[in-house]
């Protein structure tokens, strides 16, 4: 499969009167400009927090979501907006295994007819008779016996480790040559993970499968992919072959989700470094690189923009002292608006000056990077106006044998 410039945006639906004050079209970035190559009989890992766009790309490339732009091609063929019915027969080279099995299952099916349903949909069966073995076959196949008493036994009778298995099994059925799966062990116990990873493995080996491996645990990924995807907020921050990731991470965030993994061994856990506050709002994404308000290494070019600055401010206001120093001279957040490179509120009259004052008081004591990027802070007509430099142009790079996107190459 090859994903170019993938781009998948979901439209936020908002009151009337809110779209009739606003003519901007609001959307969540969720997949914002993504290009893979996924090679035969490999497991490529998506990697990313909560957020990041992992589940969307992974059900978007196998064409259960519509995609905004860019191009998803199957052994060379565009398949990016395919009719359900040119779809449907090459769903059988590609299927998922979803997250949750117990909501990924119809509970009024039995478990025998959930996994067999692929085969009459697809038209793949006779008659009743050799739907019922080759049920029973691959339930075997993923563990899931004795089959027989199994067969006639609903979703809520399972454990949820049997309950992924049957989902593995549905999606195994129809003898698929890709296979997204979905954070595939993330619902299930400790002790059970292990074998479930174990099956899919074999999985793999017996049939030639090729994996989608979608999670947010790295220790995982480390134990079954071959290649890892890092992303972060919509974007493909770093590719490469999987050892080589894990023993020099180039792109500061994937430094910080190794350096997240739980360390057992009290002797060798070292001080962390990791990146401050959330991922950010995917509708309004941050400007140049999407990490930079919370990487530690960040440069003065890689986008500082207007909404850091308030939510500077909105962190100084945590502070009581600072607080009660600036509520005045400087405002709170919500005094400010945000719109590109640019911050602006409107002056209080007669402390014109002392609001500039304030504003570069402030500026002065942000984090070197950020400071660094300020342009000017100047009276335009009524209002005061905090600028930033325009960021510099961000292109993923080739370096040594991977693919990072961060301007400190």
């Amino acid at each position: 499969m090859k994903i170019e410039n993938l781009k998948v945006h979901f439209p936020i639906k908002r009151p009337l009167i809110q779209n009739i004050l606003s003519h901007e079209k609001l959307v969540v970035h969720a997949v914002d400009g993504v290009s893979l190559t996924v090679r035969p009989r490999e497991i490529l890992g998506i990697v990313g927090e909560s957020g990041s766009g992992k589940t969307t790309l992974g059900r978007t490339v196998l064409r259960l979501l519509e995609p905004t732009s860019g191009r998803i091609e199957l052994h060379g063929r565009d398949i990016t907006h395919l009719g359900e019915s040119e779809l449907r027969p090459l769903r059988r080279q590609m299927q998922i295994i979803f997250q949750d099995p117990h909501a990924s299952l119809n509970p009024a099916m039995t478990i025998g007819r959930a996994i067999g349903h692929p085969l009459e949909i697809h038209d793949l069966v006779e008659n009743k008779e050799e739907a019922h073995d080759r049920v029973l076959q691959v339930m075997r196949e993923v563990g899931l016996t004795p089959e027989e008493q199994l067969y006639s036994k609903y979703p809520e009778d399972l454990s949820g480790g049997q309950r992924q298995r049957a989902a593995i099994a549905r999606a195994m059925i129809l003898r698929p040559e890709l296979i997204v799966a979905d954070e595939p062990v993330a619902m299930l116990d400790m002790s059970i993970r292990a074998k479930v990873l174990e099956l899919m493995m074999q999985l793999k080996q017996r049939h030639g499968l090729t994996y989608i491996f979608i999670t947010h645990d790295l220790a995982t990924a480390k134990l079954v992919c071959n290649r890892l995807a890092i992303m972060y907020l919509g974007r493909i921050v770093e590719l490469g072959d999987a050892g080589e990731v894990y023993a020099d991470p180039k792109h500061p965030y994937t430094r910080a989700l190794l350096q997240a993994i739980p360390e057992p061994d009290p002797s060798k856990r070292k001080k962390k470094d990791l990146p401050q506050g959330e991922v950010p709002d995917a509708v309004h994404p941050p400007a140049g690189c999407r990490f930079h308000p919370r990487c530690p290494v960040a440069l003065r070019t890689c986008g500082w923009e207007g909404q850091d600055f308030l939510d500077y401010i909105d962190r100084r206001s945590l502070d009581p002292v600072l607080e009660a120093r600036e509520r005045l001279s400087v405002g709170r957040e919500e005094d400010w608006k945000a719109e590109g490179l640019q911050a602006s509120r409107k002056m209080v009259k007669g402390n014109e000056a002392g609001l500039v004052e304030s504003v570069t008081h402030v500026m002065s004591e942000a984090p070197m990077p950020m400071s660094q990027a300020l342009s000017k802070v100047s009276v335009v007509g009524e209002t005061v106006q905090v600028e930033f430099q325009p960021p510099a142009d961000l292109q993923p790079k080739k370096i040594d044998d991977r693919v990072v996107e961060c301007l400190l190459y």
